[in-house]
């Protein structure tokens, strides 16, 4: 079971790109919650607080100060290098409440094809889920120690944990080891360096 943490939220008045730059500044991350057909409401979080739960793969808080509600980290957006929180979305949710929400399929082992001259290739990399707030995992693990050369992996083949349900297509194609493509240089590419033609160098040549 996921550890519930407490986080203290306070409610956020003035919004726009300038004011939450302005609360990062500050160590404090812009949020919102929503759900249940409720207000949606406009809260900041201390950045700390966010970044310890989601190290310790708690999704399913506790907010307390301006709201006293059970949530569900439902959405996170970070910066362009993926180590900056830039924005929480928290959704209400009872503890025995089914929630979807997409996590990372994480591969395990190393693939036996690999000796056989075989290249791993994912095609999934994000899969949705189903599960209760509390049963929730960061992560779908896969693993590849059976996976020969020139074998599949889809989705209905994983085996998701206690309590969680895999909304993907069971046909969809998880990874594979396959022969790796080697792309031929064309000949254009090959002459790497030759000087390109340059329109009217002919004709000039003729005059001189």
């Amino acid at each position: 079971m996921v550890e519930l943490l407490t986080l203290s939220v306070e409610r956020r008045e003035a919004v726009g790109k300038r004011r939450n730059r302005r609360l990062r500044e500050s160590g404090k991350t812009p949020a919102v919650l929503y759900g249940h057909k409720q207000e949606v409401v406009n809260l900041s979080v201390a950045t700390e607080q966010v970044e310890a739960a989601l190290r310790h793969g708690s999704r399913f808080v506790q907010l307390s100060g301006a709201v006293s509600e059970r949530a569900f980290i439902k959405e996170v957006q970070w910066n362009v290098w993926g180590d900056v929180v830039l924005h929480v979305d928290f959704t209400r949710v009872s503890e025995h409440e089914h929630v979807q929400l997409s996590v990372p399929v994480v591969l395990r082992g190393e693939a036996p094809g690999l000796k056989d001259g075989g290249v791993i290739k994912q095609h999934l990399h994000m899969i949705e889920i189903e599960a209760e707030p509390t049963s929730a995992p960061e992560h779908i693990a896969v693993g590849i120690n059976s996976l020969g050369f020139n074998q599949q992996i889809r989705v209905a083949d994983v085996v998701a944990p206690e309590g969680v349900k895999l909304l993907a297509d069971p046909d969809a194609l998880v990874v594979e080891c396959s022969e790796q493509v080697v792309v031929e240089e064309t000949e254009t590419e090959a002459v790497e360096g030759a000087e390109p033609e340059v329109i009217g160098r002919k004709k000039e040549e003729e005059e001189e």
